[in-house]
């Protein structure tokens, strides 16, 4: 067969039968194997409805450009159709992206900008804020935001859950996939429920992403959001796509289990696929084995591929630097805050505090670093040295309020966070917050980590 286009190969991917991953399951375990799109990620399926979609809108005209934040894979689907169809490309990425996600955005023809990831989705700097202000700012431009167009889960609807239904001759009773945009996961268990609403759903999101509670309780916690290293799954925030009534469970899966279970897929499978793969089987794994019974069919999306992670979970030193291979043991922050003494205290202060009071417990307490709280909410924080630059520029702020001279709040990060993770967030900012098991608040220093390495 001759196509006209490279996105014409878009959709018509493989199921096959995951055999040694799967031997203690009862039922049965297939994998759709998104890498087989032309964009090696299933991202392509979105990427071409979005823009055809906003061709037949009149929003996007030629020669106009396409302006996307993208953790990659929805890049490479939108470089693809830009490609074919005569558009430019400008991508924003947080800075924890793989470099072979940069550099293949730019091998077809895509302008990258990359941009922090521990800011809020607001700040000024973040990937989704900046891409919206490109957009503003060059004419004839196009952002799709695949977050909240639904034409990401009509793409699904549409393709997706047809193919699934199609290749299992209607027998699909359990549908497992990674939360991102929402829209593979919500399209297709969409689609799927409509032809038979027996059909169990499985979300599955990360540790640092608010899914998983806001579904169980309807509270979006700003708690359960700290910095995060698997690419392409869990939000901060909540994406249009994401129908919370079309996902019957949500699993989360850890940076680590889902890093070890893709290099598994690879080893055990001949599954060469990507980060948020290992995420999506792990946690389908961990749900199929109380409850799929024999006779039962579970569907799980590998949404790309492996060579997008050759810097990371492919690369041994990477995954020995992060404690993820397997019968490693590394300290994590969990075991630095589990040698505190049981009275401990976080050293903080109210916003509504004096700098003058607040200086006067940093120097009482030899602390150079403290929180600054709302309540029970960490709001800010106060450096030693930041604080003392801005007293000489203006001497009376000593008797001014905490919140007047404040910086953003530290940030919070996972329990399991190992040694050189912990390390590498400081270096870039300033000392960590973590929570323990109790909901207590703790903060990480350089001091502590280097106590850490030398115990």
């Amino acid at each position: 067969m001759i196509y006209n286009s490279i996105i014409e190969t878009i959709g018509n991917t493989p199921m096959i039968r995951l055999n040694k991953l799967s031997k203690d399951i009862k039922g049965e375990v297939l994998v759709k194997v998104e890498y087989f799109n032309p964009g090696n990620s299933m991202k392509d399926r979105m990427a071409i409805k979005m823009v055809e979609d906003a061709e037949k809108a009149g929003i996007l005209k030629p020669g106009g450009t396409i302006i996307e934040g993208t953790s990659g894979n929805t890049g490479m689907g939108l470089a693809l159709a830009a490609v074919a169809k005569g558009y430019k490309c400008i991508f924003t990425m947080a800075d924890k992206q793989s470099k072979e996600k940069i550099d293949i955005l730019k091998a077809v023809g895509a302008e990258v900008i990359v941009c922090p990831t521990n800011v809020s989705p607001e700040d000024p700097r973040s990937y989704y804020s900046v891409a919206r202000k490109l957009n503003k700012d060059i004419p004839n431009s196009f952002y799709p935001n695949q977050y909240d167009n639904l034409s990401n889960t009509a793409a699904h609807y549409e393709t997706t859950g047809p193919e699934i239904w199609n290749d299992t001759e209607r027998k699909i009773t359990h549908y497992a996939a990674g939360v991102g945009t929402g829209g593979s996961m919500c399209g297709t268990a969409t689609y799927l429920k409509e032809q038979n609403p027996d059909i169990v759903s499985v979300g599955i999101d990360t540790y640092g992403s608010v899914f998983k509670k806001y579904k169980e309780t309807g509270i979006f916690d700003e708690k359960e959001v700290y910095p995060y290293l698997t690419e392409g799954i869990g939000e901060d925030i909540l994406p249009k796509n994401v129908n919370f009534d079309v996902i019957d469970h949500f699993i989360k899966v850890t940076d680590k289990d889902a890093a070890v279970m893709t290099r598994r897929l690879a080893r055990e499978e001949g599954l060469f696929v990507g980060w948020s793969c290992g995420s999506a089987v792990h946690g389908a794994l961990e749900y199929a084995k109380e409850n799929l019974k024999e006779g039962d069919v579970m569907v799980i999306i590998l949404p790309d591929h492996g060579t997008r992670y050759l810097g990371k979970v492919y690369n041994d030193d990477w995954m020995r630097n992060h404690g993820f291979l397997e019968g490693k043991s590394y300290s994590t922050a969990k075991d630095i805050i589990s040698k505190r003494p049981a009275n401990y205290s976080l050293v903080s202060v109210k916003k509504s505090d004096s700098v003058k009071e607040a200086i006067g417990l940093m120097n009482k307490t030899s602390v150079s670093q403290i929180p600054v709280m709302d309540g029970d909410e960490v709001v800010g924080s106060l450096t030693d040295t930041k604080l003392l630059s801005k007293i000489i520029e203006n001497p009376s702020l000593k008797d001014a309020g905490v919140e007047e001279v404040m910086e953003s709040s530290m940030t919070f990060v996972a329990r399991d966070s190992t040694l050189d993770v912990l390390s590498s967030m400081i270096e870039k900012e300033k000392a960590v917050l973590v929570r323990d098991e109790k909901d207590q608040i703790h903060i990480i220093t350089k001091h502590d980590i280097l106590e850490a390495f030398t115990n």
